[in-house]
């Protein structure tokens, strides 16, 4: 008669604390992410954990056991970008069976609730993971989810994130270089450049992509035509433009960093007398819907905008399982958008 195998017992809280020499209340602390554990038995316990095969209650609703939730934390929810980006993690999530909940961050939403709360209340309510779209999380805020073993995927981060963070972007670099290659090919050289956040990662970018195509065609950079410093909203566009109305010798063409900059400089345009393209033309970054709406229609870099929400939330849903991920940056191609709002320079 053959014997039984006794199936593997369920690790417990207290029988990790005896393997690890700890008391139950301390692998609560390190399970929890509290930060009153000593580094060193911080790693003990996390090895026997791992060993006995411990899930916490977020690994374990990741996992199927209930419903799976994802927390998508964004800045303002009134952007086209933000709108298409938002689809793309619902589509998938809809495909996933993930349920998602959207979290605004903006100046109204300011102070509600601590980074260190957010994450102890994600743990709490067992949530698998939360994507960032487009804002400024600091390393200091992002701390607190990595020491809780949260999956953290960001979107287009304004700050770049450590090694260890999992990002999704587009090629900004070749992007604004391929807007500026358009304008350069269309016979303009007077080229000026109005983006974003100034110090944000994706506005570097295609600033530098923009300064590395004028160089190659041989056309100096000139610093009166560079604009940064507000958000991709449309003031920033407004103000660019009228900055660039005070020089004695005016662009033939303007890139701007986003379609809603860009949106912002047409307008600003239109109450100027100033034509679009007939003397000005104009070229965005996005692709959104906006932008191919608008009058005249405006040229642009598309991003997958989409798609970068679809592959936000696999990935966090992939680092929830506990699978290790090939690569922590991931950049989607960018192409250009040929509309009605570029035309050669006036002669």
């Amino acid at each position: 008669m053959a014997t039984k195998i006794p199936e593997r017992a369920k690790p417990t809280l207290a029988s990790v604390a005896q393997q690890a020499g700890v008391s139950v209340p301390t692998v609560s602390k390190v399970v929890n992410g509290r930060e009153d554990v000593s580094p060193d038995t911080r790693e003990r316990v996390l090895a026997v954990l791992q060993q006995a095969g411990y899930q916490s209650p977020l690994q374990r609703r990741s996992a199927g056991e209930t419903g799976t939730v994802v927390e998508v934390v964004i800045d303002v929810l009134d952007s086209a970008y933000t709108i298409q980006v938002l689809n793309g993690v619902l589509q998938s999530a809809a495909d996933a069976d993930v349920e998602i909940m959207v979290s605004v961050t903006g100046p109204a939403s300011q102070g509600r609730r601590s980074p260190e709360g957010r994450a102890q209340r994600m743990v709490d309510e067992g949530r698998a993971g939360m994507i960032v779209v487009t804002s400024a999380f600091s390393e200091t805020q992002l701390h607190p989810f990595r020491r809780r073993q949260i999956p953290v995927v960001v979107i287009d981060p304004l700050n770049p994130p450590s090694a260890d963070v999992v990002s999704i972007g587009a090629t900004n670099w070749a992007g604004g270089k391929a807007a500026t290659e358009h304008l350069l090919e269309l016979g303009h050289r007077r080229i000026a450049y109005i983006g974003g956040i100034e110090k944000a990662e994706c506005n570097q970018a295609r600033l530098h992509g923009y300064m590395a195509a004028l160089m190659a065609h041989g056309v100096p950079v000139d610093p009166q035509y560079i604009y940064s410093g507000g958000r991709f909203r449309r003031e920033s566009g407004v103000k660019g433009l009228r900055a660039l109305l005070e020089l004695d010798k005016l662009p033939t063409a303007i890139f701007a960093g986003s379609d809603t900059i860009a949106l912002g400089i047409l307008g600003e345009a239109a109450r100027h007398g100033i034509r679009v393209p007939e003397d000005l033309s104009l070229i965005g970054f996005d692709g959104t819907n906006q932008g191919e709406e608008s009058v005249p229609s405006l040229s642009s870099v598309a991003q997958p905008l989409e798609e970068m929400g679809r592959a936000a939330l696999r990935s966090v849903l992939r680092q929830a399982r506990g699978e290790v991920l090939d690569s922590h940056r991931v950049e989607l191609a960018t192409h250009l958008i040929v509309r009605d709002s570029t035309a050669p320079p006036a002669a």
